[in-house]
């Protein structure tokens, strides 16, 4: 007699595996123009040296030292670098304000069970300010960080989507092997954005929520190893 087969076991549902979506700081999360603008005149007015702060303030993104150097000789760069980054905190800080969808952004990946990290060129102390100040919680500051070299922070983090306004950022996502999602509200424009090759071109983040939701209904955040 042949033994009766065994009923199939019901199968446990697996949990869906967790994401991780990186932020840029400056011009993606916080409109920090009006700090970073206060903080580089308090430097010209210690050290005597003109500044011409429009000019800065319109091309934020790259690291502080490279904007030195276009106002300070070589040897003092380092000198003024420390004057601006111990000034930061009682400049740049309190006049800086959460760009429109920034929060919820940032809210709307743990909502939906990813991890929210931002990755900045900003020093870290002066990031973490911005961030607290305003409220906006990630799960992890990686700090320091500029263009491709971002790429190490979003890898090591499994980052499937970098979210930037500056061409840096998509240069950064691309290396990491991650989606490049930008927001036109730094110095550089939609059309540049797409030159530079993002994959997503936003006006701001006020409609990045939306968008997550969708692409994540559709299955399509992998992680930065399966981009690769």
């Amino acid at each position: 007699m042949n033994p009766k087969p065994e009923s199939p076991q019901p199968q446990t549902p697996q949990p869906e595996a967790p994401f991780t979506v990186g932020f840029d700081l400056d011009l993606t999360l916080v409109d920090s123009r009006p700090g970073i603008r206060a903080t580089y005149e308090a430097l010209a007015a210690a050290t005597g040296r003109p500044i011409d702060v429009d000019l800065v303030v319109s091309r934020i993104g790259p690291p502080l030292t490279w904007e030195l150097a276009n106002w300070f000789p070589a040897d003092e760069v380092p000198k003024a670098e420390e004057i601006y980054l111990g000034s930061y905190p009682a400049h740049g800080i309190e006049p800086s304000a959460a760009l429109p969808g920034a929060r919820e952004s940032v809210a709307a990946v743990q909502e939906l069970g990813g991890r929210a990290i931002v990755v900045t060129a900003k020093y870290a102390t002066n990031a973490r300010l911005h961030l607290e100040h305003l409220g906006i919680r990630p799960d992890e500051l990686c700090a320091g960080l500029w263009a491709e070299g971002k790429a190490t922070a979003l890898r090591e983090h499994g980052a499937g989507v970098y979210v930037g306004d500056h061409v840096g950022d998509v240069r950064g996502a691309r290396a990491a092997g991650a989606l490049s999602v930008a927001v036109a509200t730094g110095p550089c424009t939609a059309a540049e954005l797409r030159a530079e090759g993002a994959d997503v071109v936003l006006p701001d983040l006020t409609g990045f929520p939306a968008w997550l939701r969708r692409y994540r209904a559709a299955g399509a955040v992998p992680d930065a190893a399966s981009r690769a």
